[in-house]
């Protein structure tokens, strides 16, 4: 038998490792104490930041693809969840500290380069730093979807680029001059305004105004749709999502248009940027309480595909 040029020793107790197969693969075990060696995928995060002139990416310094461009990730430590390591992987690599949206896309690198892997990439804005390259980044930009660089690095990079790409670009029906978007920062009044006109909001008061405020500033469980049309927002849609033992369950909460922007189509408009919405987070249904709204609001569902009372489920997919 040939000399083995490069041993392998048992982590367990020391000894030499021997190739056997074991489970249909041929492995390393420990012929003392019986340890066999797995070597199974590495995890890692990445994440798809979304800035107004388009998307973050950093430039290579270490190989492999020095030079090239790619979406800040790296690996998940042993002490953090693998939405703490995609908040400081883009931290270190970009300076920007993020907010995370809605988990994207998990794709699996079988083929390498180095060990192989699974990365789990999250759809993000910005909430503070400054946008700077830094840990293993020789530069930092952020690109329109129409102008990326052409030296992009990973296949998974490339591909949930290009999936996000697709999402951005979907068909949609909105109505004429209005722009569905999801809800920012400073949309955060006018949000609070409109809130007030769905029934039994007409008489919040300070301490219930403020507990949604800052529902609406923290909880990664919610996601806001808002209608801007001539730079005011004049609509919003409020979705969340249910895990099940399949597939999540997205809930439609408060929905409301301004009175004076009603009969134009942006309801309709919300309620379908939310089922694509949901649909790219796996949903197979919606759900909305009818029993909640008016009877202009109850008429309103019904059009939209809902069953008139109670809590009514909307398959999507």
């Amino acid at each position: 038998m040939a000399e083995n040029k490069n041993p392998t020793f048992c982590p367990r107790c020391g000894a030499e490792m021997k190739e056997a197969e074991v489970a249909g693969r041929v492995r390393h075990i420990c012929p003392v104490c019986n340890f066999v060696l797995y070597h199974n995928p590495v995890p890692g995060a990445g994440v798809l930041v979304e800035m107004e002139d388009g998307l973050v990416l950093i430039k290579r310094r270490e190989p492999p693809f020095v030079g090239w461009w790619a979406l800040p990730a790296g690996y998940i430590e042993a002490d953090e969840s693998v939405e703490q390591a995609a908040v400081r992987e883009c931290k270190e690599e970009t300076g920007l500290d993020v907010e995370l949206l809605e988990l994207f896309g998990v794709y699996s690198f079988p083929e390498g380069p180095g060990q192989s892997g699974i990365i789990i990439f999250y759809r993000a804005r910005p909430v503070g730093g400054k946008l700077q390259a830094g840990d293993d980044a020789q530069d930092v930009g952020v690109f329109d979807p129409a102008d990326l660089p052409e030296q992009l690095a990973f296949r998974t990079h490339r591909e949930v680029i290009s999936r996000w790409i697709h999402s951005r670009s979907a068909p949609s029906h909105t109505a004429p001059g209005i722009v569905i978007r999801e809800a920012r920062p400073d949309d955060e009044e006018a949000v609070l305004r409109l809130l007030r006109l769905v029934p039994g909001n007409a008489e919040m008061n300070v301490d219930e105004r403020r507990a949604a405020a800052q529902r609406l500033r923290e909880s990664l469980a919610l996601g806001v749709l808002v209608a801007e049309t001539e730079g005011k927002v004049v609509g919003f849609l409020v979705l969340s999502f249910m895990p099940g033992l399949t597939r999540p369950r997205a809930l439609i909460g408060e929905m409301a248009v301004d009175p004076a922007y009603r009969r134009q189509g942006i309801g309709g408009s919300l309620v379908e940027a939310a089922v694509q919405w949901a649909t790219r987070r796996g949903a197979t249904h919606m759900l909305v309480d009818t029993s909640r709204g008016d009877e202009a609001a109850q008429e309103f569902y019904h059009a939209c595909g809902f069953d008139a009372g109670g809590v009514a489920p909307l398959r999507i997919r």
